[in-house]
């Protein structure tokens, strides 16, 4: 469809030269109004110095469009172009999916650019929660369309093992270990509460038993539990991405920002560029009104500890200098205001953020049906992302986290997840997969003849025939415009599209007949052609392509 959308626009530009800009299609509604149309007669028609419909028939008179690419053209409403593709170029698509198999959907759009996509990011203090998924599914399907379009992506994680988050981690597993010594002893207010915190101090124990307590004002000692209890967490964190196939090039730790001066750097840059100012002991960022902000904020406590401001702005200073294309971040909804904030102090230290983009995801709400599942912070009652992929596979739970628009607020059926019919949308697009699969398992054993690599795409003239045609030859653009927009949940949309088309073709078409061998051959290989489409669609969104369910 890509390459009809730039004959179409080289036919009219090299034609009509007062039509200087971009032109734009949409795909219509109705079928009746053809498979493109365009507003071009309504933006040009002022500077063309004519009525939009009478700009519209000199566009359609001025250019004589190849038959066996465009059909027809028509005028409709008050000025609009409605485009006619030729059947033949449809069914040309057929041999161009048949040919390129995996390959079929990428483009060069961003060929030899490069692309950083830092996401995830917990911090090593407790199990990635079950909340956590979105964020985590939408990036791995993020990353596979970027790399769909050419880009060579960096997947980053920004590992937090700085702050006061790790003294709390150490501070709660210390407690834990001494209660197996003293069950009294107290456990802190701001502490993490979760049973792995107990697992890590019995491990503790088992290893060092009591030669621990009593030291925790040692400063070894408390750097031995910070540690133990973040390796231990950040193995569990691995292990939970490595079930949801999500593996990342870079772990960033926070603690080099500091090692390395860079924090050190950018306040003296602050400093330097006049932005910067103390009062009551801590350092400021003066805020600008014209940027947004009401007030000015705290970069450094009046303790001498930074805000999580500071490091996060002098990491990404650390991303831009290393000269990505594209820089971009996932955050969930609680993070919609801080990003601005970071990203204002990158600017105002004299670094260009053009590149950098910013996804914020909405909520999630887990339900069982039509009720609520309770969740929790910091208790030990909390429902982890692993229990989540225990539940109900790795399939469901990366295909239900990105179904929905990144903005919208997400509710997660997981009984709907577990369920092994059609309302299970995962399900659906899975069996349409299968179902194809098993049509050439069939063949395989009672048609044999049938299978062959010569076959008349001519043939396939059937109206649902056409239909699916259409649809498959969508594809490529279908991962453009997902990718330009960071918007997964686009490509599940088409291929729902592509499922409902495929089993409206195949119920009413027999693929399978050994008196009508030719038109059996050709309608294989459509079902091919399906079958390629889906799967590459899985791969994009990050689910596998089951050959029998």
């Amino acid at each position: 469809m890509t390459d009809v959308k730039k004959y179409i626009t080289g036919l009219i530009k090299n034609s009509l030269p007062e039509i200087d800009s971009e032109i734009s299609f949409d795909i219509p509604k109705e079928i009746n109004h053809g498979d493109l149309t365009s507003n071009i007669a309504l933006v040009f028609s002022k500077k063309a110095g004519k009525k939009p419909r009478d700009f519209a028939t000199e566009i359609i008179n001025t250019i004589n469009f190849d038959k066996n690419i465009i059909s027809k053209v028509e005028i409709a409403g008050p000025g609009f172009i409605n485009f006619f593709i030729a059947e033949d170029f449809y069914r040309n698509i057929l041999n161009e999916i048949l040919n390129n198999k995996s390959e079929f959907g990428k483009s060069d759009l961003n060929k030899d650019k490069t692309a950083n996509l830092e996401w995830v990011s917990a911090n090593p203090t407790k199990p990635l929660h079950a909340g956590h998924g979105r964020q985590i599914c939408l990036g791995k399907a993020i990353a596979n369309l970027l790399e769909w379009t050419g880009y060579k992506v960096t997947r980053e994680y920004y590992y937090n093992d700085a702050g006061n988050q790790m003294n709390k981690l150490a501070e709660s597993v210390y407690a834990r270990y001494m209660q197996i010594i003293y069950p009294e002893f107290p456990f802190p207010d701001e502490g993490y509460h979760g049973e792995y915190i107990k697992n890590i101090a019995s491990l503790i124990y088992e290893m060092r038993k009591d030669s621990l307590k009593d030291k925790f004002d040692d400063e070894e000692t408390k750097e031995f539990f910070k540690t133990a209890g973040e390796n231990y967490n950040f193995k569990i964190i691995r292990n939970t991405l490595n079930k949801l196939g999500i593996h990342h090039d870079i772990f960033f730790n926070e603690s080099d920002l500091y090692n390395n001066g860079e924090i050190k750097n950018l306040i003296e840059e602050f400093k330097n560029r006049k932005i910067a100012y103390e009062k009551e002991g801590a350092l400021w960022l003066r805020m600008e009104e014209s940027e947004g902000f009401d007030k000015d904020k705290v970069i450094v406590k009046s303790s001498g500890e930074p805000t999580y401001r500071l490091p996060d702005m002098a990491y990404h200073i650390d991303k831009i200098k290393r000269g990505y294309d594209l820089i971009l971040d996932i955050f969930g909804s609680d993070h919609g205001d801080t990003y601005k904030e970071v990203l204002y102090g990158v600017k105002k230290a004299g670094y260009d953020i053009s590149n950098i983009k910013v996804i914020i995801h909405q909520m999630v709400t887990f339900k069982m049906g039509n009720e609520s599942v309770k969740m929790s912070g910091r208790s030990d009652t909390s429902y982890y992302l692993d229990e989540l992929i225990d539940d109900i596979g790795a399939d469901a739970t990366q295909f239900f986290f990105v179904m929905r628009g990144a903005n919208t607020h997400l509710d997660f059926d997981i009984k709907l997840a577990k369920e092994q019919s059609d309302k299970n949308p995962v399900y659906y697009l899975q069996y349409a997969y299968a179902r194809i699969c098993g049509i050439f398992r069939n063949a395989e054993n009672e048609f044999k003849e049938l299978i062959s690599d010569e076959f008349n795409p001519s043939i396939l003239t059937d109206e649902n025939e056409i239909n699916l045609l259409k649809t498959l030859s969508r594809f490529p653009d279908e991962v453009e415009d997902s990718a330009r927009t960071f918007e997964p949940h686009k490509i599940i949309t088409y291929l729902n599209k592509v499922a409902s088309d495929f089993h409206t073709f195949y119920h009413n078409n027999r693929v399978l007949d050994a008196e009508q061998p030719e038109q059996s051959k050709a309608r294989l290989k459509l079902a091919d052609a399906t079958r390629i489409v889906l799967k590459n669609g899985f791969g994009i969104i990050g689910i596998t392509a089951p050959e029998r369910m």
